[in-house]
């Protein structure tokens, strides 16, 4: 027998510690002051109220605007009073235009700034940081869709984000800058202004030391070299073999060629098979020859190669001479070449993000509005980094962690809520697995502000 009759039940205790966060880092503060919406024409009130909606709903792992309606049952209301309306906000973004999206880039940057000044979020960002930038697809349906598109996968319409992460050796990823595109957008278009606006965030975060960014081979274009260039920071980028590099590498001394393990494996992109061992040689190159002269860069040439094997032989048979598949990587890294190698492997980070938003809000861009998916997906940026941020305040497991797993230890936690003379109480599960961690989050999210 199952009966609903328990008014003060919650499914999500953990927003209350988000939520916290969030208004003591002033983010309904930064959408009111950044946001220039006419009220009158944003139906239910004030813009911050409505995003303040949809960032707790994605937080507890919302993947539609009719999914945020989890935030008005049983005791939510006694916790948060200016909770919206699925209807509500989805008229609310569809009011949004390409301006109020790019005063959305602003809220997003300056809260990822405080986030990282006031939590333990990117530890050693000072010292050595890390930009990613790599695009997506995500598949949509319907041809009312504005900006849906068959582009790169044949008979499927999509749209088309792009989103740069920052990370450092010691902290997973957190989303530095995102944008929207039509479906059959190149990957690289606009890349030379999305990678200044990345680096900036990057910059505002707190990564005044040695910054590199890396991208793969759709990113190989004299704009983005000149974006990092103009901004003072490193690039580390993949290079297509073409007929140029192709000389460029036969000019290696087979004595420059030094041994190279990976301490995790990495599916090679020519043969899909998991690759540990290869040989790492460098040497002085110049990109972008056919462009003007002011344009060309002189910078190192890294190559990885690895041993073409041939599954034709016959048994017992050796080889008549040794295969190689070269991969270049085109870089003023001032690291030396091992170990730039590794950090450039590396760059697949950013898939981590890219997949945990798939599990979450980007399992669909809900609205037919081009510009609502926009905001939708800005929004998204900040979730992931308040609950990056919420991860690191409740310890070291969970900064590690994926924001699905944060979401399930410290967000859909149950609780009974209590008022006792005035005062709220939730009262929690005992001896929970995850308890030391949700009372670290509650009391970092609740101690005085700092900023």
């Amino acid at each position: 027998m199952a009966a609903f009759d328990k008014p003060n039940l919650i499914a999500d205790a953990g927003l209350v510690p988000l939520v916290r966060l969030a208004e003591r880092l002033n983010l309904p503060g930064l959408i009111t002051y950044r946001l220039r919406i006419d009220q009158a024409d944003n139906c239910g009130g004030a813009p911050a109220a409505k995003a303040m909606s949809l960032v707790a709903a994605m937080s507890a792992g919302a993947d539609s605007i009719d999914v945020a309606d989890r935030l008005r049952h049983g005791a939510m209301k006694a916790l948060f009073a200016r909770v919206r309306a699925p209807s509500t906000l989805s008229t609310s973004l569809r009011s949004f235009t390409h301006g109020h999206n790019r005063q959305l880039h602003g809220v997003h940057q300056d809260f990822l700034a405080r986030l990282a000044a006031t939590t333990p979020l990117l530890p050693g960002v000072g010292q050595v940081a890390f930009v990613d930038i790599d695009p997506t697809h995500r598949r949509v349906f319907g041809r009312s869709k504005q900006g849906a598109e068959v582009g790169r996968f044949k008979g499927v319409r999509t749209l088309h984000p792009i989103l740069a992460t920052l990370s450092t050796p010691l902290a997973r990823p957190v989303i530095a800058a995102v944008r929207l595109r039509r479906g059959k957008a190149a990957d690289a278009r606009g890349a030379g202004p999305f990678t200044a606006e990345a680096i900036a965030a990057a910059r505002q975060a707190g990564a005044r030391g040695t910054v590199v960014v890396r991208a793969d081979s759709q990113f190989y274009n004299a704009d983005v070299v000149a974006a990092c260039r103009r901004a003072g920071v490193r690039f580390s980028v993949t290079v297509r073999m073409n007929p140029h590099l192709a000389a460029a590498i036969s000019t290696i001394p087979e004595t420059a060629w030094t041994a190279i393990r990976y301490p995790e494996a990495f599916v090679d992109p020519d043969t899909d098979e998991l690759i540990s061992d290869a040989e790492v040689a460098e040497i002085e190159y110049t990109a972008f020859t056919g462009r003007r002269k002011a344009e060309h860069v002189t910078a190192r040439l890294i190559v990885r190669r690895v041993r073409r094997l041939n599954a034709e032989v016959a048994a017992g048979q050796g080889e008549l001479f040794t295969a190689w598949r070269y991969h270049p990587v085109f870089t003023d890294s001032p690291f030396e070449v091992l170990q730039a190698e590794l950090q450039h492997r590396r760059h697949a980070v950013v898939e981590q993000v890219i997949a945990d938003g798939k599990g979450s809000a980007l399992a669909h861009l809900p609205s037919g509005s081009f510009q609502a998916n926009a905001a939708w997906l800005t929004l998204w940026a900040i979730t992931h980094n308040l609950l990056r941020a919420a991860g690191a305040l409740a310890g070291a497991f969970h900064a590690k962690a994926t924001t699905e797993t944060i979401r399930a230890h410290l967000v859909h936690v149950p609780a009974r809520l209590a008022r006792t003379a005035r005062r709220l109480t939730l009262h929690l599960s005992r001896g929970g697995p995850w308890q030391h961690a949700f009372a670290d989050l509650f009391d970092a999210a609740h101690s005085p502000p700092t900023l």
